[in-house]
């Protein structure tokens, strides 16, 4: 079971690294694609947190964020691996941060092509987050092995 618990996480986590791969490669200068088509989601997003909230959000540079990402991503990644709750939650962190950013369905009408390709993006991002959850709450019901020896059984004649 254990070989099986081991693959299994593999293949979950292979998007995320995958992702985090292609990111890395193409960051440049500027952050890459990642950053370019980040931008304009990121900036309805700062605005709308600025005007429901009343508060100032401050100016962050998009590469920062972009190689932010690759690090929850990797890291996590390569934790979950290792059957790691840190990295379980290192990769629920990063689906919290960036799926409303992201998969910003909400911003458009819902006859529109773009609600219902963001809106399936974002609750398969919803999954993944159910996934790591169920994961760390197995991992957490789970009683720790014990070091304790059995007591040997009574003989009967």
């Amino acid at each position: 079971m254990g070989f099986v618990s081991f693959v299994g996480r593999v293949l979950f986590v292979a998007a995320f690294l995958l992702s985090a791969y292609q990111e890395f490669n193409e960051f440049g200068a500027d952050g890459g694609p990642a950053a370019k088509a980040l931008n304009p989601k990121f900036n309805v997003f700062v605005k709308n947190i600025s005007s429901h909230l009343g508060v100032a959000v401050p100016h962050i540079e998009l590469k920062h964020v972009i190689a932010a990402t690759i690090g929850l991503k990797g890291l996590g990644s390569l934790l979950f691996i290792l059957s790691s709750s840190l990295g379980a939650y290192l990769l629920l962190f990063y689906l919290a941060l960036i799926t409303p950013v992201i998969h910003d369905f909400y911003n458009y009408d819902m006859e529109k092509a773009e609600f219902a390709q963001l809106f399936g993006k974002f609750t398969q991002d919803l999954a993944l987050a159910g996934a790591l959850l169920f994961f760390l709450g197995m991992k957490n019901s789970i009683p720790k092995r014990q070091g304790k020896k059995k007591a040997p059984k009574a003989k009967t004649n």
